[in-house]
């Protein structure tokens, strides 16, 4: 093989990789699970905050119950005594397998119990990471089914109709923006999480969570 032959070969096989596209994932609702379960057991080996540092997205958000940036409020902040547990009870993911949506209940060392949100992207790696994590007390746990619920969305086509894609600044559809999320703050710190799941004819609502502003 001639030196300049060489180079040819090398050229195209450089244009062939640049022009592969992005990476896709299955769409699978356990891979999901599996990094909620994880995230769990870090808190439980390592502390809550520890756990919670490690597994975030760069701009990631959580509610304190002000709506702040994670990694700077995280920060240097020690671990509670003993962390929270929590249980997925339901999973939604997108089409194209990078983002999803998990629901389930939680419990404080102390026995109090909520519920919470949380919406997982992939990041350039592969790994699920937390954008955002919310949730509130309840006076007793919400019913949940016996066994995981895993739902996948319908592939999305074409641009989305107009006004359905929430305006706030906090919605983040993935590419194929067939699942979609939304944050919306009022301003007596009350907030809504709306997640939204395209099913093949219009998007339907699969996550709803209000919760009162403090000391309402």
């Amino acid at each position: 093989m001639t030196a300049r032959r060489a180079v040819l070969i090398a050229a195209c096989l450089t244009g062939l990789v640049a022009a592969r596209p992005p990476m896709r994932h299955q769409p699978d609702p356990s891979s999901v699970f599996a990094a909620e379960i994880a995230f769990n057991r870090l808190a439980r080996d390592k502390g809550q905050w520890t756990a919670f540092r490690a597994t975030a997205a760069d701009d990631a958000v959580m509610f304190v119950p002000q709506r702040v940036l994670a990694k700077q409020w995280l920060k240097g902040r020690a671990d509670p005594p003993q962390p929270v547990s929590w249980t997925p009870s339901v999973i939604h993911v997108s089409c194209d397998g990078n983002m999803a949506a998990s629901t389930g209940n939680w419990q404080r060392p102390d026995g109090t119990v909520g519920y919470f949100t949380t919406i997982w992207r992939r990041d350039k790696q592969g790994a699920w990471k937390w954008v955002l994590d919310h949730g509130d007390t309840l006076g007793a746990p919400r019913p949940a089914p016996e066994f995981l619920v895993g739902k996948v969305a319908t592939c999305k086509r074409g641009k989305a109709p107009d006004g359905v894609v929430p305006k706030a600044k906090a919605a983040v559809p993935p590419a194929d923006e067939s699942l979609i999320w939304s944050a919306e703050v009022a301003p007596d710190g009350g907030r809504q999480v709306m997640v939204r799941v395209w099913n093949g004819t219009d998007y339907e609502v699969v996550i709803d969570d209000r919760v009162k502003a403090p000391g309402a």
